[in-house]
């Protein structure tokens, strides 16, 4: 079973035959949704929406230790994150779709770990590579397949939000290497990792970061919701290809 997180634009996942939700409680609180079983392309999977199901959760308030360890008790073979992104790189453009490799992470205050408080021992893993080699390989494969244009290598920079980006702070992302920035890729990525669950993304370029390309004088909100609505059909191809694809179990 694949297990999907879907960011803002994708409360829910269009072509997904459900069979039913489940609510998800945790020893770390509720996550964010209930959870949402079905096939999506006749094999079976389970759907989380990051933000709640009326997108009532601001970054920083999502509970990413609930999310993950419901969808750990699941047993999923892996983890595909769907994340709109603001562009900083000029060739990435709005409506375009990116496999991230690296993560910068600017994130503070949020609970990062499952190994803390009381009698936890200090636990470290290995974060060279935060996504999965393998997931993120079968998510480019199956993109070729689909005919789904995407960069196949990118950095994203996690920040805190709620607010986005000063033109002056996406500078200084560039300048440290970053290629997108988006809000919720930490510490998501990093709890996955502390359960073994591969994980991966897809990130959703909604806008051209502050200060970029049509960005210069300011964002407009109402046209990243344009975006990410015709953005999700080529997603939604992308996930069912790879599930379709003859060794997935």
């Amino acid at each position: 079973m694949l297990a999907i997180i879907g960011g803002s634009g994708l409360a829910e996942f269009a072509g997904l035959a459900i069979s039913h939700r489940r609510p998800a409680p945790t020893p770390y609180g509720e996550a964010s949704a209930p959870l949402t079983f079905g096939h999506l392309g006749g094999r079976p999977v389970v759907f989380l929406a990051r933000h709640g199901d009326a997108h009532s959760l601001a970054p920083h308030e999502v509970n990413y230790r609930a999310n993950i360890w419901a969808l750990r008790d699941c047993e999923p073979l892996g983890i595909v994150a769907v994340a709109a992104v603001g562009s900083i790189r000029a060739d990435l453009r709005p409506g375009d779709l990116l496999i991230p490799h690296q993560i910068l992470d600017y994130t503070w205050g949020r609970a990062s770990t499952y190994h803390e408080g009381p009698g936890s021992a200090v636990h470290h893993v290995d974060f060279t590579e935060p996504y999965d080699r393998r997931l993120r390989r079968r998510l480019c494969a199956a993109a070729a397949k689909a005919v789904v244009a995407v960069s196949d290598a990118g950095v994203y920079a996690a920040t805190q939000g709620p607010r986005l980006e000063t033109a002056a702070e996406i500078n200084r992302l560039e300048r440290d290497g970053a290629d997108v920035v988006g809000m919720t890729g930490m510490p998501e990525a990093a709890l996955a990792r502390e359960l073994g669950i591969p994980y991966a993304a897809i990130n959703v370029v909604a806008n051209y970061a502050a200060g970029r390309g049509e960005a210069g004088q300011g964002i407009s909100l109402e046209t990243i919701r344009q975006v990410l609505e015709e953005a999700m059909e080529p997603v939604r191809r992308l996930i069912e290809t790879m599930l379709a694809s003859d060794d997935h179990d």
